[in-house]
């Protein structure tokens, strides 16, 4: 490791801190206790250091990951016991240097390398930091503090407006960097860094909503609604010849997708950024599954051959900036119209204007006929809010799914033995930052699927028990059911009826997972119609 240098904060600090947090349950305790500390940090430790809390490690947009698994870790663990009995202090450059080497360790001796570099890390620690170093490895922090409170504990370390931290972090997709500006550069230093072309920017979100009714309310009696296609939202970047493409997740996939980068080189314009959804397609036009376009977005190698094997259509439904023009600020019908001029007719999905429940419905039955998910619905004077889940979109599909997390996974039996494929599946609490257990099923994969998935959570796994592991919670499934029930089974209280994998969303991440306050407004929905409450049951 680097030797450390004689002023750096020591990681006993941020141990420190995280149990206070954890002690806590009142939000402004929080703030305040982040606050304080991040004022005491160098800058070169401020970003490391939010990563840290948040249990990320590196930023979200950000495409390097650990790629330690079980066997590992333990291996590593088990190596400490020969560290020596006076090791030098840790501190925080030391950790977020020593996750970056594990991080960029390749080649066939990079397992061994990444064991050796976790020894040395967890052997320097003491229980407090080695708790911290676990749970950043894991993925699961469980100290109550999300990417909204640590905005804001930014801003009162910064004394800055908590609205102007949290745009900054939508255009720049990364924690850290927006701690590091706003300590040292303060306001005008986030309002200098607006959107960038050819760097990826957090997307604007939607509420979803099975009530037409409140649809056309909260649109002033008016909305444009178009199909939610059964595809992957991406955004495509264009400065002169230069192209880049990101996902949801703001994870760079240009060189997978060399049609949609020809696509935005043949639009009439030189500078632009535009969003839409991607679906994979058979050679007569039917759409494939969604795990065939899960497919090209990870392939590296053989991109060629892949399109010709999975062809892609693209569908633009936003434009955000045109030839040095911002247009995040504009109404969602002049974006629209800016983006019929630039995109050909052909690539444009379906789309009208309604003023009624009876025309929402009707596409909507058109849509869920034709294979779409749904429909998207958008207030026509909307301004695109970056990284915001508001009312101005809201997504309407069939109430019955969710998307949700594995959080463990158990060897199946008879045919599935020998696989991971009984899965227990989890919804977000956004209140703790805890993942809540909701019911299991090894309903829907296929047997390739079960074989990718085995190998795959095996990876992801923080602890093994004899009848499988827990994992961290990155892998998410879209679930559908029948009905959710009370249940005294598991600690959320709920359970899914007849759960079952539709498919794996790999364009989705932890952050992405329902959360367990809809959960909860789902299943109070289901008794509209009945002649009890839920609190009666």
């Amino acid at each position: 490791m680097t030797p450390t240098t004689p002023d750096e904060t020591p990681f006993a600090r941020l141990s420190d801190l995280t149990r206070k947090l954890e002690a806590t349950p009142k939000r402004l305790e929080k703030r305040a206790l982040l606050a304080e500390f991040l004022r005491s940090l160098r800058r070169d430790e401020v970003a490391p250091a939010v990563h840290l809390i948040v249990g990320r490690i590196f930023a979200e947009s950000d495409a390097r990951t650990l790629n330690v698994g079980w066997a590992t870790l333990k291996k590593a663990m088990a190596g400490t016991k020969q560290a020596t009995l006076n090791p030098e202090p840790l501190t925080i450059l030391d950790v977020s240097r020593a996750f970056a080497q594990v991080a960029e360790a390749h080649g066939p001796e990079s397992t061994k390398v990444r064991r050796r570099i976790l020894e040395s890390l967890l052997g320097r620690a003491s229980e407090d930091e080695r708790d911290v170093l676990l749970k950043n490895v894991f993925g699961e922090m469980r100290i109550g503090v999300n990417d909204g409170v640590m905005l804001e504990g930014i801003a009162d370390a910064a004394g800055i407006p908590t609205d102007t931290v949290r745009t900054a972090h939508m255009f720049l997709g990364d924690l850290g960097l927006v701690a590091e500006i706003a300590r040292f550069e303060g306001a005008d230093g986030l309002r200098s860094r607006g959107l960038r072309l050819l760097a990826p920017m957090k997307p604007m979100l939607a509420e979803m909503s099975e009530d037409l009714g409140e649809v056309l309310k909260e649109h002033g009696g008016v909305t444009a609604i178009e199909y939610k296609l059964d595809g992957a939202r991406i955004q495509i970047h264009r400065r002169g010849e230069a192209v880049r493409i990101f996902s949801r997740r703001l994870s760079d996939v240009t060189n997978s997708l060399p049609e949609i980068v020809a696509i935005a080189r043949s639009l009439p314009a030189t500078e632009f950024l535009l969003e839409g959804e991607v679906v994979a397609i058979e050679h007569a036009g039917k759409p494939l599954p969604f795990q065939d376009l899960m497919r090209r977005f990870r392939r590296v190698h053989g991109i060629a051959a892949a399109a010709e094997e999975i062809p892609l259509r693209l569908y633009p439904f936003d434009l955000l900036h045109l030839d040095g023009r911002t247009l995040i600020d504009e109404p969602y019908r002049v974006r629209w119209e800016l983006l019929e001029r630039l995109v050909p007719s052909q690539y444009l999905t379906a789309r009208r204007i309604a003023r009624s429940k009876e025309e929402i419905e009707s596409f909507l039955k058109e849509a869920l006929e034709a294979g779409h998910e749904g429909l998207m619905a958008k207030h026509l004077e909307s301004t695109y809010s970056v990284g915001k889940r508001g009312k101005k979109w809201f997504k309407i599909k069939p109430a019955d799914h969710l998307d949700l997390a594995i959080v463990a996974a158990e060897w199946g039996s008879g045919r599935r033995e020998g696989w991971l494929s009984n899965y227990w599946l989890a919804v977000r609490d956004e209140t703790t930052g805890t993942f809540q257990m909701i019911g299991k099923t090894f309903k829907g994969l296929t047997d390739a699927e079960f074989e990718t998935m085995t190998e795959r959570l095996r990876k992801l796994a923080t602890s093994e028990e004899r009848w499988g592991f827990h994992v961290r919670p990155e892998v998410v499934v879209e679930v559908a059911h029948n009905e959710i029930q009370r249940s005294p089974h598991y600690p959320s209280g709920f359970a899914l009826r007849f759960a079952r994998i539709v498919r794996i969303r790999d364009d989705k991440g932890p952050q992405d997972v329902d959360t367990y306050a809809r959960l909860k407004e789902l299943y109070a929905k289901q008794f509209e119609r009945k002649g009890r409450g839920p609190e009666e049951l």
